[in-house]
């Protein structure tokens, strides 16, 4: 390779981001402490949502959310089939049966229609995912939860600063969970966080995330005792200080990553458009997604046979091309628990041409255009 190579994505690390570290490291609080409580109610702010928790990754979000809806044991839960690993890893966690939702065949998030359908009397909660940013239709699957008593969790750890019908993802659902790995919008190594919207859930979160004990070090140093009650059975899930400071200052950058992020997904579709044998994702006209990745797919004849040969051409070119994602119950995993190929074949037949496009707030103009040419031209020879 002659040339740089270009990642999908990336994180993007300022010397304020390192300034703020290094203060909470020369302070007395590394974990459980205030830094914590300021990064979730700015993040809270961020996303109009009353309540958010933050933990240690974006699966120990959807877990927790698993757990503070009271799902468990003889459990259903509809779940995204094109959505990473984790949105369904977080049901059988809690001992739940997936149930595998297909997806809409323009805007790749969950089909609401087949979600009705696969209601039944044992199903507890749907997860939606945001794949790749864009908020899934909210209104009718919020209307679904409401019809049927379930809890609508909300996988939006593509969608920070995402919009539906003019209200903040992270508002909407019962449970929204978040993720801050390195590739996301904003990083805080790794981490995570649930939002919830009433107060109960939000003190079953806190509480499960700490062992299930009522109260915090911190806390107890307040009030002046050692004593503590474990209430419940939880989980190690905090996060520190050290990366919530991180996490702030970062969460200071968004809008601005954000404007950028949508300026790189409006110049990869006006350079698209015109290609009959590539499909870009549509967002409705009543939603803004925040364009975690940039997913294109080949369409036609062969479609996988030719997505394996342009993602391998533009690999050889230096350019970071990704595949997100192959549906679910096709890994190994799922396949020994009954589930085959099959389920779900629209999810089917968009993985088969899918290719994430190199997308985050760094990528240069010059670089963006290195992938848009070099795209073209595979597709052309493949």
């Amino acid at each position: 390779m002659s040339e740089a190579f270009i990642p999908y994505g990336r994180q993007i690390i300022d010397d304020d981001d390192i300034q703020a570290v290094a203060e909470v490291l020369r302070s007395d609080w590394l974990t459980t402490g205030p830094v914590v409580d300021q990064f979730e109610e700015a993040f809270a702010r961020y996303v109009d949502a009353p309540h958010a928790v933050a933990v240690s990754s974006g699966t120990a979000a959807l877990h927790l959310a698993m757990l503070a809806a009271g799902v468990g044991e003889g459990d259903e839960v509809i779940v995204s089939s094109l959505t990473f690993v984790a949105s369904a890893n977080a049901a059988v966690y809690v001992g739940a049966t997936v149930v595998f939702a297909d997806i809409d065949p323009q805007s790749w998030t969950i089909d609401a229609d087949h979600v009705r359908a696969l209601v039944t009397p044992r199903t507890k909660a749907v997860v939606a995912v945001d794949y790749a940013g864009a908020p899934c239709d909210l209104g009718p699957l919020r209307d679904i939860a409401d019809e049927f008593d379930l809890t609508l969790i909300e996988d939006a750890c593509h969608a920070p600063g995402a919009v539906y019908q003019g209200r903040r993802i992270g508002s909407i659902a019962d449970f929204t969970a978040f993720s801050f790995h390195p590739v996301k919008h904003m990083t805080t190594g790794e981490g995570g966080m649930v939002t919830a919207l009433n107060a109960d859930h939000d003190a079953a979160l806190r509480t499960l995330r700490s062992h299930g004990i009522a109260t915090d070090f911190r806390s107890r140093e307040a009030l002046g005792t050692w004593e503590y009650d474990q209430v419940s059975l939880g989980y190690n899930y905090r996060i520190p200080d050290i990366t919530c400071a991180l996490g702030l200052t970062q969460l200071g950058k968004q809008g601005l990553w954000l404007e950028r992020r949508r300026e790189i997904a409006a110049k990869y579709e006006a350079a698209f458009a015109p290609l009959a044998d590539l499909a870009t994702q549509y967002v409705a006209e009543d939603r803004a997604s925040a364009w975690h990745l940039y997913p294109v797919r080949i369409v036609g004849q062969d479609a996988a046979g030719r997505r394996a040969r342009v993602f391998a051409r533009l690999r050889e070119q230096g350019i970071g091309v990704n595949v997100h994602y192959r549906p679910v119950y096709e890994h190994s995993f799922y396949r020994d628990m009954g589930y085959g190929p099959g389920l779900c074949p629209i999810s089917e037949s968009v993985y088969s041409g899918l290719l994430s496009l190199p997308m985050w707030p760094g990528l240069t103009d010059a670089d963006q255009e290195r992938v848009i040419r070099a795209l073209i031209s595979a597709l052309a020879e493949a």
